[in-house]
């Protein structure tokens, strides 16, 4: 090996480093990261956007408004190309990277990668303490950076320019491990990246990455075909972990071929269309009857890339108690969990493995009429709940009918909080595959409209991306309206405005609890009012409508698939009608209280856990 040394600041060789990764998507070489969604201001703006500043023909920076929805973009970016190409988050010191450590939540709870970068103190400590510096009396190493260590799969703080050389080749790998994918974070301390270095030239060698395949354990596999062969009424469980892999078609046809049902995740949902002849709909909490009873029948449940969490699982008491589990996960942590038959590998590769394994078994084909019997009542729910009437407020079902309706194939639905995601998850007839995005793993609040800009980045025209979310997320987090009208980046932004914070709202109500500091009518205000979304959205450069009607909602939808730029379109929903659920959830509910209605609720909260799998 050479060694040829080239002289960079620390900040000049990190750059460098990043523009000469790649990846491949689909079948052609590609940066790995496609971008850096940057915010400057001391920590970063002297030596690091000097480096950035450079280089913008191969590694394009894009202002953001906020360090939390400009990662929150990176993250939806990530999920949009299914883990294969990347996008960098850059912020100065203290509040800056404070603020994004709600987006490196949601990367890590969605297993989902991203690069943070954020400005450091100064590692010599001759200027302590800098602005912004929060000061730890017993621990001066302890920075605002150090909140990051719990909401990302690698951190790093760089003291001297020298340690990137190892540090940035693990935080790449992380990223791409499909076994401990997540977030990656660096704090660049002040003077490190101003110093200077002999680089060797090596360490800037064009370097092609791509995602690991681990094949699967030959005795579980074994173990897991036998557990198969023996079911009488198995189930597919589809998550997440099935769209990274990119293994939907390889499931789909497996499931068709086996005669087994498939359910889907919140974040498995897409994986395939909604008229699939496997598909038997959502499961859970905010799933369909159809999938809820075949879990509840299923003796041998076949889980691919998913974690299991409770909206999945119904806290745990969906299913059968002596139902059986084979977990095909990546990772360890995930497919161990209820004592399942785990099988640690690839989903894609695991798949093509087992099937291959089952020689020409199949289920009694019993099993997938039943599936689709039960499917089609589930459908006819579904008609009834969106059909359009003439009642005085429509309902979120009736809204996302008519934008489900209006949608074209290859734009992809958005929504993360409140009340859309169980109407989505339940309504939203997917057309195409990988279209669909509804970020539950966190719930993160102010996801929605910093997705659709990085949703509409890696779509690139290929459909539009469509946000829905109510009237609270809209207020919590809405200044990307700005960034795409600002970028050239279209996004279509429906707002169900319901008075405030309405599905959290209908959870204290069906808890015993009365209407307190949701609704906006309930809270502590002089006098409530409404919003006026369409200035508001206009006044950031947006399209906007104002719908008085389901009507004017159709009509409305037409009118934003025609427009050259980000376009919002508003109405007043119904704050209490819901399509309703029939799985369980464990939340607490006092113990205690003097209110009947809590102690009503409290008698069914024990009911419920009298049913869970305390696991396995």
């Amino acid at each position: 090996m050479s060694r040829e040394t080239v002289r960079l600041t620390m900040a000049q060789a990190l750059v460098r480093y990043l523009c000469n990764q790649f990846t491949e998507i689909d079948g052609e070489r590609a940066p790995l990261f496609a971008g850096v969604f940057g915010i400057f201001g001391h920590g970063n703006v002297t030596c690091l956007s000097e480096a950035l500043e450079a280089v913008q023909d191969k590694l394009p920076t894009w202002r953001g408004q906020n360090e939390q929805s400009m990662a929150l973009a990176a993250v939806a970016f990530a999920k949009a190309k299914r883990r294969r190409q990347l996008m960098v988050a850059a912020t100065s010191i203290g509040p800056g990277a404070a603020n994004m450590v709600t987006a490196a939540g949601t990367a890590h709870a969605n297993r989902l990668p991203v690069l943070l970068l954020a400005g450091d103190v100064f590692a010599n400590r001759i200027p302590d303490p800098v602005m912004q510096q929060v000061e730890h009396f017993n621990d001066p190493t302890v920075t605002v950076n150090d909140a990051f260590k719990a909401v990302t799969r690698y951190w790093d703080r760089i003291v001297l320019p020298e340690q990137i050389v190892s540090s940035l080749p693990q935080a790449i790998a992380a990223m791409l491990d499909p076994a401990d994918c997540g977030p990656a974070f660096l704090g660049l301390a002040q003077d490190a990246q101003e110093v200077a270095f002999d680089y060797p030239v090596a360490f800037f060698e064009p370097t092609m990455w791509s995602v690991p395949r681990p094949r699967p354990d030959r005795a579980k596999l074994a173990e897991a075909v036998a557990l198969l062969k023996s079911a009488k009424r198995p189930l597919i469980i589809s998550g997440g972990g099935v769209r990274y892999s990119l293994a939907e078609e390889t499931v789909a046809e497996f499931a068709v071929k086996r005669g087994i049902p498939i359910v889907e995740t919140i974040a498995g949902k897409g994986a395939v269309t909604h008229d699939h002849p496997a598909h038997a709909g959502p499961i859970g909490i905010i799933g369909s009857t159809s999938a809820n009873a075949l879990a509840q029948d299923a003796d041998v449940v076949l889980a691919i890339g998913t974690r299991l969490q409770d909206f999945t699982t119904g806290s745990w008491t969906a299913f059968d108690r002596d139902a059986k589990f084979i977990s095909i996960n990546t990772a360890r942590y995930d497919a161990i969990k209820h004592r399942a038959v785990a099988v640690v590998g690839d989903a894609l590769e695991t798949v093509i493995e087992l099937d291959t394994a089952l020689g020409d078994w199949k289920t009694d084909a019993e099993r997938l009429a039943k599936a689709k019997s039960l499917f089609a009542d589930w459908n006819k729910l579904l008609d009834q709940h969106q059909a359009i009437t003439n009642g005085p407020i429509p309902t979120y079902a009736q809204v996302v009918a008519i934008v489900n309706e209006s949608a074209k194939p290859n734009d992809t639905l958005i929504a993360a909080a409140g009340g859309t995601p169980g109407e989505v998850t339940k309504g939203w007839r997917v057309k195409n595959p990988n279209t669909f995005d509804c970020e539950f793993g966190f719930s993160c609040m102010g996801y929605e409209i910093a997705a659709g800009w990085g949703h509409a980045m890696a779509k690139n025209g290929d459909g539009t991306p469509i946000v829905m979310l109510g009237d609270g997320t809209y207020m919590m987090m809405n200044s990307d309206i700005y960034s795409t009208v600002l970028t050239g980046h279209k996004m279509i932004v429906v707002v169900c405005d319901n008075g405030g914070y309405a599905v959290i709202n209908r959870l204290q109500q069906f808890k015993g609890v009365p209407g307190f500091n949701n609704l906006i009518k309930d809270c502590r205000v002089k006098e409530p009012f409404a919003v006026d979304f369409v200035k508001h959205a206009e006044s950031m450069g947006a399209l906007a409508r104002r719908c008085e009607s389901l009507a004017d909602l159709k009509s409305a939808m037409e009118w934003a698939q025609t427009t050259d730029r980000t376009t919002v379109v508003t109405l007043v929903t119904d704050a209490y009608a819901w399509v309703p659920g029939d799985a369980d959830w464990d939340v607490g509910v006092p113990e205690v209280s003097e209110r009947a209605s809590v102690q009503n609720a409290r008698v069914h909260q024990e009911e419920i856990r009298r049913k869970q799998r305390v696991g396995v």
